[in-house]
């Protein structure tokens, strides 16, 4: 073999390496009844907040407790309990990332990331809006 396809082949070994190690870093989202078959796993969950059930949340009383249920896009529901700040607008989020685990039939989230892609989409009138404000 010549010393290029040899440098080739150790080149595609190693990239492959590389894909494969960072393989297991993938994130998946997980819907409420696959996060309950993995009871005490670290999962995301993806979902939106069941408006139909109160959010339990009393800045004075406790600061750092937040109860809520939340409710995939299959139409199950899980209760909530989030140990830190209520955020800014979660009632108005489309959806919301839940980090954690399912423990005793509820989940144990320990981080939340809100999704409001509305503010995301173009504005149809943004070309108009910056020519109007030069």
């Amino acid at each position: 073999m010549k010393t290029t396809h040899i440098i080739i082949l150790v080149l595609i070994a190693a990239s492959i390496a590389i894909l494969v190690q960072y393989s297991g870093d993938l994130t998946t989202y997980e819907t409420i009844a696959s996060a309950r078959e993995k009871e005490g796993k670290f999962v995301n969950l993806i979902a939106k907040i069941d408006k139909a059930q109160p959010v339990e949340y009393d800045a004075v009383k406790n600061p750092n407790y937040l109860t809520f249920t939340a409710l995939d896009t299959l139409g199950n529901t899980i209760k909530v309990v989030y140990h830190d700040a209520k955020p800014t607008d979660m009632e108005k989020s489309e959806r919301i990332v839940l980090k954690g685990s399912v423990k005793d039939g509820y989940f144990d989230c320990k981080s939340i990331l809100l999704k409001c892609p509305s503010k995301y989409k173009d504005n149809p009138n943004a070309k108009q809006d910056l020519q109007t404000s030069n």
